[in-house]
């Protein structure tokens, strides 16, 4: 029987299968059938979702072969039967024997141009990393904490630096599944971001992305990305913030990025008052930025990409001051322990390429747009703004097929960047 799937995630699934190079968090195997394998071969690929549950998560994606120099890009696909072994309730048990405690993981089974695959779906650790606790012929060892290197390597953690990172994520982990509990019984009364609240969100970003396009037009000799941020609180409504309160806001949080290129000089200064909104619209600058009564604030902007190429600068710049901004931002509008909703659109993407610094071809995107959405509080943007701007750059950049060996010390880049403001 056919396994039915949205678009947005068949896209998602068909861009995995097609990346075409294993990283940290991605890893291929050749087409077989879970009860076709030997106790050995079913322990490997339990390493690789050990090690990938010990760092960031990710994916293994069966049906992938190597082709003659090494790569994976020999697309065979599953049979009907190999595709039915790969069962959760069966493979599921079998995984967690040998870990402690049990990974989440969950199995994809989608079909891609007339080819079935199996797609392991690995998340990172929520509280405590994982450790194997059964000997398997040297593929499984008692006792030890596998990991993800970015050679796209599963082994155990025996570095010194290795096991201090694990312990300060599970440590960060509870602090935030802590400071959850706490947003929880504070606003217990008080929803997350509902349907009806989220259209209204929705219906704003889309009316301010209109009322953009109908008034900036960039160059046709250029080629743009066209890149669009939105943020929206736990709850609408519309008279939340008088504008005068949403400008003290706004200039108070721009203090921290005094020569920002997101929010750049001379914006606040020039910015109007509508109706509904604090809006800015730049004479000079293709992009518009605004924040509404309802506390939601939405960017739009036509990013260059000269010959169809996006600087990874521009990228870094942009999403590491945005993060800063909305952090500090939304903590003077009394956000502060509230979970925020920021999602991230680029569209027109599909074979444009990032470019990463001192290259001059770079990692091509085979999508025609790419989302990105996380929620966090304004405390945490605040406590940990060079993490969360990290993790929206690695989302795009892996849209983008950048090499994981490119995003090597990604904080610490955004943090340097960061203090030259």
């Amino acid at each position: 029987m056919m396994e039915k799937q949205s678009e947005k995630t068949a896209g998602n699934l068909r861009e995995l299968v097609y990346r075409g190079v294993e990283s940290e968090e991605l890893d291929y195997k050749a087409a077989f059938g879970w009860t076709d394998l030997s106790r050995v071969a079913r322990a490997k690929i339990i390493r690789h979702c050990l090690a990938l549950a010990n760092t960031k998560g990710g994916y293994v994606v069966i049906g992938v072969g190597e082709d003659a120099s090494g790569h994976p890009s020999d697309y065979q696909g599953l049979t009907e039967r190999q595709a039915h072994s790969f069962d959760p309730s069966t493979v599921g048990p079998f995984m967690n024997r040998y870990v402690e405690p049990p990974i989440d993981f969950t199995i994809e089974r989608p079909v891609i141009d007339g080819r079935r695959y199996a797609i392991f779906v690995v998340r990172p650790f929520k509280t405590l990393p994982h450790v194997c606790t059964s000997n398997v012929d040297g593929e499984l060892q008692t006792g030890v904490f596998y990991i993800r290197t970015s050679d796209a390597s599963s082994r155990p953690a025996f570095r010194a630096i290795e096991m201090q990172s694990l312990i300060q994520r599970a440590l960060r982990n509870q602090r935030e599944a802590l400071g959850r509990m706490l947003r929880g019984i504070l606003y217990e009364n008080r929803s997350t971001v509902g349907g009806d609240d989220m259209t209204e969100f929705a219906d704003a970003a889309a009316h301010a992305a209109i009322f953009f396009k109908r008034r900036k037009n960039p160059p046709s000799d250029r080629s743009w990305l066209l890149a669009e941020l939105s943020v929206a609180p736990p709850e609408y409504h519309p008279e939340h913030f008088t504008l005068s309160e949403l400008r003290r806001a706004a200039a108070e949080a721009w203090t921290l990025l005094a020569s920002s290129c997101f929010i750049e000089p001379g914006e606040l200064e020039k910015s109007y008052l509508t109706n509904v909104s604090l809006r800015s619209l730049p004479e000079n600058r293709l992009k518009m930025w605004q924040l509404f009564k309802s506390g939601q604030f939405h960017y739009i902007a036509y990013w260059p990409a000269p010959d169809r190429k996006l600087s990874f600068d521009t990228l870094v710049t942009n999403l590491a001051e945005a993060t800063c901004f909305l952090g500090k931002l939304y903590s003077n509008l009394g956000f502060a322990e509230e979970l925020l909703t920021i999602k991230l659109e680029l569209s027109g993407t599909e074979n444009f390429e990032l470019i990463h610094p001192g290259e001059s071809s770079g990692s091509r995107c085979r999508i025609p747009e790419i989302e990105v959405e996380i929620r966090r509080s304004a405390a945490d943007l605040v406590s940990g703004c060079d993490q969360h701007a990290a993790r929206l750059i690695r989302e795009v950049s892996e849209r983008f097929n950048l090499p994981d060996h490119d995003l090597r010390n990604l904080p610490d880049q955004i943090r340097s960047h960061l203090e030259k403001r």
